[in-house]
């Protein structure tokens, strides 16, 4: 049986095209009916509100003030260096000041909240950033430094600023604390949530993270939010330090106080160690090996290991995995 010629089957096409398209209407009412509930999470408002999108911009022009040269082709050297941080800085300030203030105008709004000038505020808030930011640099400085020092495979501080996940999520977890110190709404945490999407290293911007911070692979860490870490700490692959899980009817009394371990100066956790609890400290310069589960005290100069399991070979083969 031949099939319909080219034009009658076309035309069967658009009817039914026109048929489905008809329902859309219809659709679109549930839709509008289904933002009256309160199980629709919606923000229809003429009100604007941050943008995830400038937000993860503004991530890349302040990395390019804190790596200057790094992360542009167009060359950067002392005679344009002014002018280079002139206009970077200048276009930063609207930008960051912008996003800032509809941060603060979202969350008056939304909840019902005494107004605080909210503009003046993202303006003073853009320059304390701007202040804090020579200071931001010294300490990414360090951790660049500490990453070199922590890790062998390290060729260059050039290759740890261009490529290692671990400084990228310690430079945006930086940039955001300071603004999580401000009090700012938002913007920390979808910084800090963009930098976890993007290499797999989940830190909370309340943590308070020390000096010569590293990170090595990255992949799976997580550090909470009440998180306080000292000076010269290194970390690898799959570590958490994280709070005790509580019944539901808990959490409310617990948001505001701490629920995450402390780590003193000079400790080494290796991968896969979870570290839970507000009252754990892991005294200085103590050594935390992979796997382990922690939820007391270790003591300062104290390593803590899993017993070695007991591997068994089968078959004469140099390679056991040929034979059962």
């Amino acid at each position: 049986m031949k099939g319909l010629p080219r034009k009658d089957q076309c035309e069967i096409d658009e009817s039914s095209r026109e048929r489905h398209r008809r329902e859309i209407p219809g659709i679109v009412d549930q839709l509008v009916l289904s933002c009256e509930g309160s199980d629709c999470f919606e923000h229809v408002s003429p009100e604007p509100i941050p943008s995830r999108e400038s937000i993860i911009a503004l991530i890349e022009k302040i990395r390019n003030i804190l790596f200057p040269g790094y992360f542009i082709s167009a060359p950067v050297d002392r005679i344009n260096l002014s002018y280079y941080f002139g206009q970077e800085v200048t276009g930063l300030f609207e930008a960051l000041a912008e996003q800032i203030t509809l941060s603060i105008r979202h969350e008056c709004l939304r909840y019902d909240l005494p107004c605080t000038q909210c503009l003046d505020r993202g303006h003073e808030a853009t320059i304390n950033f701007f202040e804090e930011m020579p200071g931001l640099r010294k300490a990414l400085a360090k951790d660049v430094i500490a990453a070199r020092e922590g890790d062998p495979a390290a060729q260059s501080y050039d290759e740890i600023i261009f490529s290692y996940p671990g400084l990228l999520a310690v430079t945006i977890y930086r940039m955001a604390h300071q603004l999580y110190e401000q009090d700012i709404p938002l913007l920390p945490r979808i910084m800090t949530e963009y930098a976890h999407s993007e290499t797999g290293i989940d830190i909370h911007p309340g943590a308070h993270i020390g000096e010569s911070f590293f990170i090595d692979h990255g992949t799976g860490v997580v550090i909470g939010q009440t998180t306080e870490i000292g000076d010269r700490v290194r970390i690898y692959q799959g570590v958490t330090l994280g709070s005790i899980s509580l019944p539901r009817g808990a959490l409310e009394n617990l948001r505001k106080k701490k629920r995450h371990p402390s780590i003193e100066d000079d400790v080494v956790i290796y991968a896969g160690a979870s570290i839970l609890g507000g009252e754990t400290v892991i005294g200085a310069r103590s050594v935390i090996g992979g796997n382990v589960w922690i939820t007391e005290s270790v003591p300062p100069d104290t390593k803590v290991f899993l017993k070695s399991p007991d591997l068994i070979f089968k078959g004469t083969t140099s390679d056991p995995f040929l034979k059962n």
